[in-house]
């Protein structure tokens, strides 16, 4: 009740930050992983990721028995790099940014003979994660507007495709930080563009180029984009340990900020915020 009269809206929270590993990530590393070849799981997998990604991929090859290699760069959150490893990852931190990573990830991949996942460029991740907005329509079938946080725009994408072929008329707000405004240069260029990140809380967030994949299905569907400021995500996330007693991560707290800053367009309306990762990096 509390978060809804501070919305002013009828507000539903999507808690996959209770998941196994904290993230919505688990959707679509799971089905990534059950797609591959008996080959491939023998082989393993190699991905870059500054957590999330990381971990969901860990839990669900320990989980299905296939070999999980993961490049994080160096500033990832301790308790991502250390909850990876518990999972029976192999963790090599490499490099200042998620790029730096990446590109090693790639390179291991044509070494070794593994498979590159990527954490939301990629159709099978999108599938995935697209559950998240079909459970959205079983739960709350008569939804106005759902609000979702956006990276790279695997997740944006999957819902985007669930929601617009299930119930068009739903609206479907994305919200990034200010300092990471990685789809919002994108749709603005026309074309996926790299964008120089800044340390952000929503350091989920923080890539530095949207999947082309993930736009080109985005910006057809999409139908509001929020930049949201570190004020505004901090606040969020203090809004939501008070009021829903919810420890959620800046990247998934950033639905909250974007409701917040849309508050006319919303009012009154059924509003379901994706609280998409609960890994707060303590420190």
């Amino acid at each position: 009740m509390d978060l809804s009269q501070l919305v002013g809206a009828e507000v539903y929270c999507k808690l996959d930050h209770l998941q196994r590993t904290g993230s919505f990530k688990e959707r679509g590393a799971a089905n990534k992983l059950l797609q591959l070849s008996d080959t491939q799981k023998k082989a393993g997998v190699v991905a870059a990721s500054a957590g999330n990604h990381a971990l969901a991929l860990a839990y669900h090859g320990s989980r299905l028995h296939i070999p999980v290699t993961v490049l994080m760069p160096k500033w990832a959150p301790l308790v991502k790099v250390s909850n990876c490893r518990r999972f029976g990852a192999n963790v090599i931190m490499s490099g200042e940014s998620y790029d730096d990573a990446k590109a090693k990830s790639i390179e291991m991949a044509e070494q070794d003979g593994l498979t590159l996942v990527s954490g939301f460029d990629d159709a099978d991740i999108i599938a995935g994660q697209g559950t998240l907005g079909l459970e959205i329509l079983e739960d709350v079938p008569d939804v106005d507007v759902i609000v979702v946080p956006v990276g790279g725009g695997g997740l944006l994408a999957g819902v985007l495709l669930a929601i617009k072929e299930s119930k068009p008329s739903v609206r479907v707000i994305a919200v990034e930080p200010v300092n990471a405004p990685t789809l919002h240069d994108s749709l603005k260029q026309g074309q996926s563009v790299r964008v120089p990140t800044k340390p952000t809380l929503a350091d989920g967030l923080a890539v530095a180029r949207v999947g082309e994949l993930c736009l080109s299905t985005i910006k057809t569907r999409i139908d509001d984009l929020v930049l949201v400021d570190e004020a505004q995500i901090a606040q969020a996330m203090l809004r939501l340990m008070e009021m829903e007693k919810a420890v959620v991560e800046g990247a998934g707290a950033v639905s909250l900020a974007g409701a917040l800053l849309r508050k006319k367009d919303i009012a009154g309306k059924k509003v379901v915020l994706c609280l998409t990762g609960g890994n707060v990096d303590v420190t």
